[in-house]
C-alpha cells in the first residue's frame, strides 16, 4: 500500500513547460535536444548559439544512445521469436531513430543560420 502511493505521487506527465526540478544539463543527459524545451531553462539564455548547439549536439548522441540500447534490450531477449509483438516495438524504436536523425538535420541546418 505505501508502495502505490509513493510511486503515484512519482508520476510525471511527459514534457512539461515549467522544468522547475530539472537542470539543463540534467535535461541534456536525459537526451532533451528541442531548443525550444531547452529556452525553458534560464541559463540556456546565457549561452551563445555555439555552446548551445554543442549542447544539443551532446543530447543528439545521449538520445541516439538510449534508443540503441532500447532497440538491443529488446532484441536479445530470449524466445524473442516466439514474442511476434516485439517486432513492432523495435519497428516504433527504428522510426524513432529516423525521426532523430531528420530532426537533427532540421536543427543543424536552424543553427548553421546565424
Amino acid at each position: 500500500m505505501e508502495f502505490e502511493t509513493a510511486n503515484e505521487t512519482g508520476k510525471t506527465s511527459g514534457r512539461s513547460s515549467n522544468p522547475s526540478n530539472m537542470t539543463l544539463q540534467t535535461a541534456i543527459d536525459l537526451g532533451e535536444y528541442d531548443p525550444d524545451y531547452l529556452a525553458n531553462f534560464p541559463e540556456w539564455h546565457n549561452l551563445g548559439r555555439h555552446a548551445q548547439l554543442q549542447l544539443i549536439r551532446q543530447a543528439f548522441e545521449n538520445r541516439e544512445y538510449q534508443l540503441v540500447a532500447q532497440w538491443a534490450e529488446i532484441n536479445n531477449l530470449l524466445d524473442f521469436s516466439q514474442k511476434p509483438h516485439l517486432q513492432k516495438a523495435l519497428k516504433n524504436i527504428e522510426k524513432q531513430r529516423h525521426l532523430l536523425a531528420s530532426e537533427k538535420e532540421r536543427i543543424y541546418l536552424e543553427y548553421s543560420n546565424f
